[in-house]
């Protein structure tokens, strides 16, 4: 008899975790991706705009259920979502400063029968303020050093820029729309002479600041370069 009880119990049990097992749930992830196109998967994120980020759902053990999903962002600390997407996977990008809560809720439905899923912690992003500053001058002689005429290296969280020089005379003669790219002091494939040039920068940050940088840039190619002078 003590048999049989220990029996059913154990049974019992069994089936009870076969069905806990079989129960439809998810295994949402969060995949950023850089600059390079490579991705990597994080449970939140902080650093630069723009930032082009992935959600997927990944649902499990889902049967005959039917699963309707509902991903929501929130920028913090509001309540209330800036986006509401219902397709399995999203992709999203970053283009505001702020921390940005991610999360996702799933029903799953067979007939009358719905199970709710929600994530025990959902994603968050942080999204930095804004920083551009540029030199005073450059020096294109080939020593490796402030040859080319770019942004300085800290930059923040900028997602529109463009940039262009002219002569004193009011002749552009480079544009460039990628904060790596610059001029690297040649007009027409030959060294401009050296002197006093204009640079125009218009820039949009994430956290809503407008730059708009116009200020005279001095080419002294024939100067060796001092770090302390260039700022």
């Amino acid at each position: 008899m003590l048999r049989f009880f220990i029996l059913t119990i154990f049974l019992l049990f069994f089936s009870c975790f076969n069905w806990a097992q079989d129960f439809p749930s998810a295994q949402p992830t969060m995949i950023v991706i850089n600059e390079d196109g490579e991705e990597e998967e994080v449970v939140s994120y902080n650093g630069d705009a723009p930032l082009k980020a992935r959600f997927l759902a990944n649902p499990e053990n889902v049967g005959s259920y039917i699963p309707l999903y509902e991903w929501t962002i929130i920028k913090s600390p509001d309540e209330k979502p800036i986006i509401k997407r219902f397709d399995e996977n999203i992709d999203y990008d970053f283009l505001q400063s702020g921390t940005f809560i991610i999360e996702l809720k799933i029903s799953f439905i067979e007939g009358t029968d719905t199970i709710e899923y929600t994530m025990d912690s959902p994603f968050s992003v942080t999204i930095t303020e804004s920083k551009l500053e540029v030199p005073n001058a450059f020096t294109p002689n080939g020593d490796g050093y402030n040859d080319i005429l770019k942004v300085k290296e800290g930059y923040k969280s900028i997602v529109s820029f463009k940039a262009m020089v002219f002569t004193r005379w009011g002749k552009k003669i480079c544009e460039w729309h990628n904060l790596e790219d610059g001029w690297d002091g040649r007009i027409g494939g030959d060294y401009a002479p050296d002197g006093a040039y204009f640079l125009n920068i218009d820039a949009l940050g994430a956290d809503g600041i407008k730059y708009e940088i116009r200020k005279t840039i001095t080419l002294l190619k024939g100067v060796k370069d001092d770090p302390s002078s260039m700022n």
